[in-house]
Parts: C-alpha cells; sequence; structure tokens
C-alpha cells in the first residue's frame, strides 16, 4: 500500500511539473511586449520609471489623400457608367444622358447621394465621397455629354 500511495505521489507531482510548465510557456507566449504612451498623460513603464511624452511628430501620422473627380470616377463610378451595368448612363452617352438632366440638376444630385434602387446604391459606391464630392462627380459626367 505505501508503494502505491508513493506512486501515486509521484505522478501527481509530475502532473503538477507538466502543469507549471505548460502555464509557463502560455505565459511567456503571451507577455507583454511592449506599451503605449499617449500624448500629455503619464506613462508608467514596465521598469515603474514614469515619463511625460512631450513632443509629437510635426506631421499627422495618416496623411489625408485628396482626390481628383476624375480619380474618384474611375474608383467609384467607371464600373457601371462606362459599362451601361443596369441601365447606369454612359460617360459621354448623349442620349443615355438627356432625359436625366431634363430633370434638372438636384434630381441627379439626389440620386447620387441617395442611390436608384434598385441597382444604384446610396453614394454609387464612393463610400467615402462627401455629398460635395458626390455633385462633383455628377458635373463630371454630366460634362462629358455637353457640347
Amino acid at each position: 500500500m505505501f508503494r502505491f500511495a508513493t506512486l501515486l505521489f509521484s505522478v501527481a507531482m509530475m502532473s503538477s511539473n507538466i502543469q507549471a510548465d505548460v502555464n509557463a510557456g502560455i505565459a511567456e507566449r503571451i507577455k507583454k511586449v511592449g506599451n503605449v504612451c499617449i500624448e500629455g498623460v503619464e506613462c508608467v513603464l514596465e521598469s515603474g520609471t514614469a515619463s511625460v511624452v512631450t513632443e509629437v511628430a510635426a506631421t499627422p501620422a495618416v496623411a489625408e489623400t485628396v482626390n481628383s473627380v476624375e480619380d474618384n470616377y474611375n474608383k467609384s463610378c467607371a464600373t457601371c457608367h462606362n459599362a451601361g451595368v443596369a441601365g447606369a448612363p454612359k460617360l459621354g452617352d448623349v442620349t443615355g444622358w438627356t432625359m436625366r438632366i431634363a430633370k434638372g440638376m438636384d434630381a441627379l444630385y439626389a440620386s447620387g447621394i441617395n442611390g436608384l434602387p434598385p441597382a444604384m446604391p446610396a453614394k454609387g459606391m464612393c463610400f467615402s465621397c462627401s455629398d460635395d464630392d458626390l455633385r462633383a462627380l455628377v458635373d463630371y459626367m454630366v460634362e462629358s455629354v455637353q457640347p
């Protein structure tokens, strides 16, 4: 009986050591690798020392990209308006645009901004465009059929 108890105790200790090794391995893989410090806020580093971030880069981290109307057209509108997909008036096609232009520019702007069910979603495919960007796109397409 003593031998069995000794064997059982040994197995339990080995199991405990194995679990400790597994836990140590997991802790190593998920350990903290850095700190994020915010400008103007005290930053406590792992060593326990504190510092305050006072300098900021002169340029923003993400530069704002300004696309031309033609760039926006080529990225967001050309797929449908170059091929006439789902009845979209083609760029430069006077016949396709005549009836739409006759309804007025406000109606064209509204269809660009709000979409034209069932085929054209709101903002067409230019989801990052502002309403002014969309008006400029409509103007660009209308100008393609003006004499």
